[in-house]
């Protein structure tokens, strides 16, 4: 079963910042762009890039991400030589098993399944960025510069960079520096946490991390700076395609216009498909009373009010006089009869009754306190009542601060 490169997907986060979202489901199972879910990013990534083997390691609240994974079918990952594998934590002999303590410690924890295919190389991924991406392209850039470990990089904001794990490289992105969110960096080149080591490298140095009671166990703290202190040839790879982190509410928001835009993020090209599995739903269904402008309506879809500048997911329905602009509609969401939704966030399952309004538009728009009105999953708003922009709701219908 030797396989050149295989890779490990970490998708075990909590997603706190997505509040609501993530109550009851991990971050990379949360729906995105109407027919897809976060983690189908990565997963099609690696299908198109023609790796065939993938480790998911999942820990908080795994189960609807799991039923979703199932067999890899939807991007061809069902494989008997290979394919997708579900990797959760587990009791191992000798003491009470644990939690991923770290993302080096997930990998650790699984050193037996890599060691299973026998690799030269492993990829690092994240199951919670929006990006398409060819690995093999990054792979081809390890191998030329005979590295120990690549790290995928974007040059972002200067004003951004301290949230951001930044890299100083010298004239031929030689990665010379590596600073965890510094407060005066160095360097705008942030790591995207995309990595591929050469697994010999990457298993002695898991090993030794793993031996040393006060480490972090987490590659951008503990296993980078270990190889660049080592002496490891530790190369970037420059990235100047779309990619996003949708760890907040604003971003996840973002990133769905940014899909309507078809700029970076273009989803309708045919050489670079995403792939996902869809639930079985009839068409979706446009009413002539309805107006619709520059949406996604997937499949299962009633629309006979108003829709502007929106995505709409599977089963969402929108009654007559009901306006929806500017929101990103999760599946199985019903806007009753003259409601109106506007620059919302509004979970799987929710009702929103007639003449209901929830979200609006900024009067004074300040990027530093405005923020998207999330409605979590199964919350119902009653008939007439108003919720103000800026306001997230969860299921038992109470405020929850950001």
């Amino acid at each position: 079963m030797k396989k050149e490169c295989i890779a490990m997907l970490l998708a075990g986060g909590q997603g706190s910042r997505l509040y609501v979202l993530t109550s009851n489901v991990a971050k990379p199972a949360v729906p995105f762009g109407g027919k897809y879910r976060i983690i189908d990013f990565p997963l099609s990534n690696c299908t198109n890039s023609g790796i065939d083997t993938v480790g998911v390691l999942t820990q908080y609240k795994p189960l609807e991400l799991n039923s979703y994974i199932g067999s890899g079918q939807p991007w061809d990952l069902d494989r008997l030589d290979g394919g997708v594998h579900i990797l959760p934590p587990y009791m191992r002999e000798g003491d009470k098993g644990t939690w991923f303590k770290g993302t080096a410690n997930a990998i650790y924890q699984n050193i037996g399944f890599v060691d299973m295919y026998d690799p030269e190389y492993v990829v690092i991924l994240s199951g919670d960025h929006i990006y398409k991406m060819n690995y093999d392209k990054m792979l081809e850039h390890h191998k030329k510069n005979n590295a120990a470990c690549t790290i995928s990089v974007l040059e972002v904001p200067w004003s951004e960079a301290p949230r951001f794990g930044i890299m100083a490289v010298d004239g031929e992105d030689n990665i010379t520096e590596f600073q965890e969110k510094p407060k005066q960096p160095k360097s705008n080149l942030a790591s995207m946490g995309i990595y591929i080591f050469t697994w010999k490298k990457l298993r002695q140095a898991l090993i030794e991390d793993e031996a040393n009671p006060d480490s972090s166990n987490d590659f951008g703290k503990n296993i980078i700076p270990m190889l660049l202190a080592a002496g490891e040839k530790l190369i970037a790879y420059r990235f100047d395609g779309y990619w996003k982190d949708v760890g907040t509410l604003e971003s996840l928001w973002d990133a769905n216009m940014d899909m309507l835009s078809r700029g970076d993020l273009d989803l309708l090209e045919d050489s670079w498909p995403i792939y996902a599995r869809l639930p079985s739903q009839p068409p979706a269904f446009i009413g002539k009373t309805s107006l619709v402008e520059h949406s996604v309506v997937t499949q299962g879809c009633e629309i006979n009010g108003v829709v502007k500048n929106s995505v709409l997911s599977p089963g969402a329905c929108v009654e007559d006089g009901a306006e929806v602009s500017y929101s990103v509609l999760m599946p199985g969401v019903i806007v009753k009869r003259g409601a109106v939704v506007r620059y919302a966030i509004v979970g799987e399952n929710c009702q929103v009754d007639a003449g209901a309004q929830v979200g609006g538009e900024p009067e004074n728009y300040d990027p530093d306190t405005w923020g998207i009105t999330v409605l979590g999953p199964n919350t119902v708003i009653a008939a007439g009542e108003v919720v103000k922009p800026n306001t997230m709701l969860n299921s038992e219908h109470k405020e929850v601060s950001r």
